[in-house]
């Protein structure tokens, strides 16, 4: 995900690229980050965020306890922590101090530049941290402002979603499969079919009921599968895999 952002604000000329320190215990990804991107490196994380106004927390969350210590004893007093980690309330990261966190969920699609993040504000962050942060990650989708307590919803809808669109292709392809498609053109049109019908409700601005209404004829061959996934409780299944990806996140959250 740091990859994508560092793509996204470079490529979009967001911030300069010699404002740009990447940091990585691994020489290789240092290495691919400079020649890739212009991007200044270090594999010293006190040392990079000393001078740093932003620094973004691109971790996984079991790793946040080794290298936050070191992290924030370095911080500048006016920098703004941008945490894009899962589970890890801007609270926790603060620890009782006025630090300015801004807290971002974003996901995959990011890395080529058809994201979705919710950015929610900790405590001391302001206006313009969270303008900073929309700016930032719309360099690489889209962008939206939510409550902090709200994150978990946008894990479970948006973070964990491409997650549920893969899963659906996965079960489309299976049954092309299944009925003698050629692997390589079911491919092109199970991905056409959902990229296209994602960007039809796009730009229709019609909600999803209305538009699966007006495609599905009494009688033919959509109603027939559309009433199999009805019979088989589909949207109820989709419905609670959202939920209880919602209340996975907030365990992770409450340690």
């Amino acid at each position: 995900m740091a990859e994508a952002i560092v793509a996204g604000i470079v490529g979009n000329e967001v911030v300069q690229v010699e404002d740009v320190c990447v940091t990585d215990i691994s020489e290789t990804r240092l290495e691919h980050f400079e020649s890739g991107y212009g991007v200044r490196t270090s594999a010293n994380n006190a040392g990079a965020v000393a001078d740093a106004d932003v620094v973004v927390l691109s971790v996984k969350p079991q790793i946040f306890p080794a290298v936050w210590p070191e992290i924030e004893a370095s911080l500048k007093p006016d920098a703004l922590v941008v945490s894009i980690m899962a589970g890890i309330p801007s609270a926790k990261i603060a620890s009782g101090k006025p630090v300015r966190v801004v807290r971002v969920m974003p996901n995959t699609p990011s890395l080529v530049g058809e994201g979705a993040a919710g950015i929610a504000a900790g405590e001391f962050a302001t206006e313009a941290d969270l303008e900073l942060a929309c700016k930032l990650l719309g360099a690489v989708g889209v962008a939206k402002i939510v409550k902090e307590e709200e994150i978990d919803a946008v894990t479970a809808l948006s973070g964990s979603g491409p997650a549920y669109v893969f899963y659906l292709l996965e079960s489309m392809l299976e049954a092309a499969d299944a009925m003698g498609l050629e692997k390589g053109i079911s491919r092109e049109l199970a991905l056409a079919t959902v990229i296209g019908a994602a960007k039809l409700m796009q730009e229709s601005g019609e909600e999803a009921a209305e538009l699966r209404r007006k495609v599905t004829s009494k009688g033919g061959t959509t109603a027939a599968g559309i009433n199999t996934l009805e019979e088989r409780g589909v949207k109820d299944s989709v419905i609670a895999a959202l939920l209880a990806a919602q209340a996975r996140s907030k365990e992770l959250a409450n340690g």
